[in-house]
């Protein structure tokens, strides 16, 4: 029997798509809203806002001090979260590069924090295959993603542009969250007690 969190968690939601008509949005205001009710910090950490130029430099490889303020402000978010929830779509078949631009700034900030993997998709695989590909991108950035995924198939359908959604989304999006908050618990637990670097 899953006993629900009772502690307060920061949790950054990367949302990642800078597309003009983009879906994802919804996915994340509809998690957002739900993890906010539960009680929780929840941080938007969308790219079209922050418009990152393309990798060049990693935020570990500027001068102390000396990184552009939104990757500043980006690291002290990053370290005090618990976890990270990722809003993918799936463009042909693949990590949007929006997305993979913006995780690949970073790296220590991520480590020994749970990430959680919200994919959608206008067609009925909900954005599997690029939740595939990003599973492995992740882990290597030690985040490593909890075992469920949160797919949203046809989300214009599933989620309205008013925020509403289709039961079955709304009942998978809870189990979803609830483990993914068990493994925020846990690791945060964890963290604690050092970790092994």
């Amino acid at each position: 029997m899953l006993m629900l969190s009772n502690s307060r968690r920061s949790i950054a939601v990367l949302l990642g798509s800078m597309r003009r008509d983009r879906m994802g949005d919804r996915a994340a205001r509809l998690v957002i809203d739900e993890l906010e009710r539960r009680g929780h910090d929840v941080h938007l950490v969308d790219p079209l806002e922050l418009q990152l130029p393309l990798l060049d430099q990693m935020y570990k490889e500027h001068p102390a001090g000396e990184a552009p303020e939104n990757l500043e402000r980006l690291a002290d978010l990053y370290r005090s979260a618990d976890g990270f929830l990722v809003v993918s779509g799936e463009y042909n078949h693949g990590i949007p590069p929006a997305l993979k631009n913006l995780l690949d700034h970073f790296l220590e900030e991520y480590f020994w924090r749970p990430s959680g993997i919200i994919c959608y998709s206008a067609g009925g695989f909900g954005g599997v295959r690029a939740a595939m590909q990003l599973r492995m991108t992740l882990a290597e950035l030690g985040m490593p993603s909890v075992p469920s995924l949160l797919p949203i198939p046809r989300i214009a359908e599933a989620i309205s542009a008013e925020g509403v959604a289709s039961d079955i989304t709304v009942r998978s999006m809870n189990r979803f969250l609830d483990e993914f908050l068990w493994y925020a618990d846990a690791l945060a637990e964890a963290r604690i007690g050092g970790t092994p670097y």
